[in-house]
């Protein structure tokens, strides 16, 4: 009798746990309509659930073909960058609307209202933003510059560190992470040290004392540029006499470089070169001066001025 009456209060327990669980099954499967969207608590789990799981294939499918693309030298590094970028974008892309359909029910044409939307909202403030993302797919498949190209934006200069989606960070020599929007590197003046060529020609500008021997000039800023770091021997360096200016003789001593991204140590190494062997030749660098013109002053008082800068004259020696 006992196990008669266990059984029947199992059973009702049973049956009272199943119809609990039918209710709540029967609430997070409830859905609710939107015009053409339909979404319950139960779809919408499953969308985030599948984004989640997407978010994360993206990023094992990219490690794991850049690793695989690591081993194979001839592949440049800013390509790999590329191609590893466009397969998360595309796996994101992919699980994005695959989360959409499971959690709304929506179709195509629900899609193409939802983007609809997304381009009226880019016409009243996000025009800013899109034309990042949008110059960031040019970068990527362009390529004009590329991960670990040396470049400069106005005054700043560093190496690309990566390539997102709307911005791009560079880090200078300072280790300073600049952070710059795509649309700035493709729609403004940026200088690749790193594109093309991996040669590069240096300019240096120097100006000398207008009563300089132009040859030795010559000669001097030759040499300055032989046994520095990083210079090449061929082309061979070559020196500009540029102008007369208004008080110094301007010249410009040309140099080539495989180290492009270096420029800036290898000017201050060659003007470090220059300085010294101006100093061993006595070639002066002029400075500014100017001179006043005193008109109408009796003749008479021309000995007194003359003696007043004589006199001041001494005085600064002093």
């Amino acid at each position: 009798m006992l196990s008669s009456m266990g059984v029947q209060m199992a059973s009702i327990l049973l049956q009272e746990s199943v119809g609990i669980i039918a209710r709540i099954w029967s609430y997070l499967t409830q859905q609710f309509t939107f015009g053409r969207i339909t979404v319950s608590a139960s779809s919408l789990f499953v969308g985030v659930l599948v984004m989640m799981v997407t978010l994360f294939a993206a990023r094992w499918t990219s490690t794991l073909l850049e690793r695989r693309m690591s081993y194979r030298n001839h592949i440049d590094p800013g390509l790999r960058y590329t191609i590893c970028r466009l397969v998360r974008y595309v796996v994101t892309t992919v699980g994005l609307l695959v989360a959409l359909k499971q959690a709304f029910a929506i179709d195509l044409t629900s899609i193409a209202v939802i983007f609809t939307a997304l381009s009226v909202g880019i016409g009243f403030g996000l025009q800013y933003i899109a034309s990042d993302i949008a110059s960031g797919f040019i970068l990527l498949f362009e390529r004009p510059i590329r991960i670990g190209d040396r470049i400069t934006i106005g005054e700043d200069e560093g190496d690309v560190q990566s390539i997102n989606l709307r911005t791009t960070i560079v880090t200078t020599n300072d280790r300073i992470a600049i952070i710059v929007p795509n649309s700035k590197l493709v729609s403004q003046r940026v200088v690749n040290w790193s594109y093309g060529d991996p040669r590069a020609r240096i300019g240096i500008p120097i100006g000398v004392a207008d009563d300089s021997d132009i040859q030795l000039v010559t000669d001097t800023l030759i040499e300055a540029a032989k046994g520095v770091d990083n210079v090449l021997t061929e082309p061979p360096a070559r020196v500009q006499f540029l102008k007369f200016g208004d008080y110094s003789l301007d010249f410009r001593l040309l140099v080539w470089t495989n180290q492009p991204r270096r420029h800036a140590q290898i000017r201050s190494d060659i003007n470090y070169r220059i300085a010294e062997l101006f100093r061993e030749r006595s070639i002066r660098i002029p400075y500014p001066t100017q001179e006043f013109l005193l008109k109408g002053v009796p003749r008479h008082l021309e000995p007194n001025l003359l003696s007043d800068n004589e006199f001041l004259a001494t005085d600064e020696h002093r």
